[in-house]
C-alpha cells in the first residue's frame, strides 16, 4: 500500500558535463586552446593530450582561464542556489562525474558554487611543480575493477558510488533526484525508488538507454526530460511538497 510522505530531506545528484554545465570540460579546454589537439582526442589519451598542451607552453593559468569561460547557464546557478538556501526541505547535493577534480572545482568556484556539493566523486587530478595537469582514474587501472554489469565506464561506476554515498550519509532521504545525460548515468538511475526522479537531458545517450533498456532492467523512478537548464530550474520550482511511497 502506498502512502504520502512529506519531503523533509532530499538528495540531488548531478553529473557534471552536459548536465550541470553546458559543455564537456575535457574537450572544451582543447577547443579553446589547441583545436588541432581536440581533433585527435579520440586517438590519444587525456594524459598525452595534456602533456602535448604543456609542451607547447600552455600554462595552468591558460587552462583555468578556459574553464572559467565554459558555458554554464545562469538558470542552473539560480536553481541550485535556491534549493540549497531553502530551510525546508533540506537539500543535500552530490556530484558523480567522469570529469576531474581540478576542472570541476575551478568551474564551480568561478560560478560561486564551490560550497554546493557535500561530496564530489570524480577522477582525481593535481598540478605538478612544472604546471602539468596530471589526471588519474578514480578506479585505479592497476587495482580491482568495478565490473559493472550495466556498462559503466572503466574509470567510475556511478551506481556503486551512489550506493556508497548513501551508506556513508544514511539512506533516509524522502526524495532523490538525479540529473544526468550520458550512458554512465544509467546505472545510478536504476538504483532510484518509485518516489525518486531522474531529470534526463534530451538528445543524449541516457535518453536512449532509458528508452531501450529501462523497462527490461526494472527502472522504477519517475522520468522527466529537459533540453535547457531553464527547464531544470522550472522543475525544481515545481517539486511537490510530498511524495508517494510504496
Amino acid at each position: 500500500m502506498s502512502k504520502q510522505v512529506e519531503v523533509e530531506r532530499q538528495l540531488i545528484v548531478f553529473d557534471f558535463d552536459w548536465s550541470m554545465a553546458d559543455q564537456d570540460s575535457y574537450t572544451w579546454v582543447f577547443e579553446v586552446l589547441a583545436p588541432d589537439i581536440r581533433r585527435k582526442l579520440k586517438s590519444t589519451g587525456s594524459g598525452s593530450a595534456l602533456q602535448e598542451l604543456h609542451e607547447r607552453g600552455f600554462t595552468r593559468e591558460d587552462i583555468e582561464g578556459a574553464l572559467r569561460i565554459m558555458p554554464f547557464h545562469p538558470a542552473m546557478i539560480r536553481g541550485v542556489k535556491t534549493l540549497k538556501a531553502a530551510a525546508n526541505p533540506q537539500t543535500t547535493f552530490l556530484c558523480l562525474s567522469s570529469a576531474n577534480s581540478v576542472y570541476i572545482s575551478t568551474i564551480l568556484e568561478s560560478k560561486g558554487l564551490q560550497d554546493l556539493f557535500t561530496e564530489i566523486v570524480t577522477n582525481p587530478a593535481e598540478w605538478d611543480p612544472s604546471g602539468l595537469l596530471k589526471v588519474r582514474r578514480h578506479v585505479d587501472p592497476n587495482g580491482p575493477q568495478h565490473n559493472c554489469p550495466v556498462g559503466c565506464y572503466p574509470d567510475i561506476c556511478k551506481g556503486n558510488e551512489f550506493d556508497a554515498f548513501l551508506e556513508r550519509h544514511g539512506a533516509n532521504y524522502d526524495r532523490i533526484i538525479y540529473v544526468g545525460d550520458g550512458s554512465g548515468d544509467f546505472c545510478p538511475t536504476l538504483r532510484l525508488r518509485s518516489q525518486d526522479m531522474v531529470l534526463c537531458r534530451r538528445y543524449r545517450t541516457l535518453e536512449h538507454r532509458i528508452a531501450q533498456e529501462g523497462e527490461r532492467r526494472g527502472l522504477k523512478c519517475q522520468v522527466k526530460y529537459w533540453a535547457g537548464a531553464w527547464e531544470v530550474e522550472e522543475i525544481f520550482k515545481q517539486l511537490p511538497d510530498a511524495v508517494e511511497t510504496n
